[in-house]
């Protein structure tokens, strides 16, 4: 008789949002929202905030001084505005955003039977929303602390935040959540950028998505797939 077959693992489609499912960083894009609704001093928040994304690129960024910043209007506006200004987020920025190209490749991976996962250092009040657009139910961001009399956004992160090793974290903790390992199943990660180099190397198959040069340069020496999910945009 033949060796019975050993069953086949459970397949986990991994994925980052900004710049890899989305043509632009959606946190960045919330903080000139802000600016364009009042919410915030153009001059002084747009260094800032312009600033940090700069810190981001680079590898450097304080997460946690970074989330105290991009969530104080939406802590003091209350969750009412907040949610409104979302909508109104998503209408103008988000969903011209959403392109054909990335909506087919989640479901290549639906169809195919696999499991997708949103994983971003982006927090949960600007990503949720995206990830409900997207048709994609498991999301791991960074999760906002709540407390006050309202029971808020206090600005502080709850939990390790999704971001260079703790992507890597927080998937171990999801798969145990589950009753599994790593070994338990077959992992695929999409991300354009360098922070995400702790996951790319965990993973079984590592895409480097619209990647910069840097990460292009490093897949290409690994031996990683290269994938430029997005065409460029016509020149008028």
């Amino acid at each position: 008789m033949p060796p019975d077959t050993p069953p086949q693992r459970p397949r986990l489609a991994l994925f980052d949002l900004d710049h890899t499912l989305l043509p632009l960083d959606s946190d960045y894009e919330w903080g000139e929202f802000t600016i364009r609704l009042g919410w915030c001093d153009r001059t002084e928040f747009g260094r800032r905030n312009q600033a940090f994304y700069d810190d981001y690129v680079a590898g450097r960024l304080d997460v946690h001084d970074y989330v105290r910043f991009a969530t104080q209007a939406v802590c003091e506006r209350g969750e009412a505005a907040a949610q409104a200004a979302h909508a109104q987020f998503m209408r103008e920025v988000i969903a011209p955003a959403i392109r054909a190209e990335a909506l087919a490749l989640l479901q290549s991976h639906r169809d195919a039977g696999d499991e997708v996962v949103i994983i971003t250092a982006t927090n949960e009040f600007v990503t949720r929303p995206i990830a409900q657009a997207l048709g994609v139910q498991h999301l791991l961001a960074v999760e906002l602390e709540r407390g006050g009399a309202h029971g808020w956004y206090t600005g502080a992160i709850r939990g390790t935040p999704s971001m260079r090793e703790g992507k890597v974290q927080r998937m171990q903790e999801w798969l145990a959540a589950r009753g599994q390992g790593w070994a338990d199943v077959q992992s695929t990660f999409y991300s354009d950028s360098m922070n995400d180099v702790p996951l790319l190397e965990r993973v079984d198959h590592p895409v480097a998505t619209n990647p910069d040069a840097r990460l292009r340069a490093l897949a290409a020496e690994r031996g990683w797939r290269i994938l430029d999910l997005f065409a460029p945009t016509p020149t008028p």
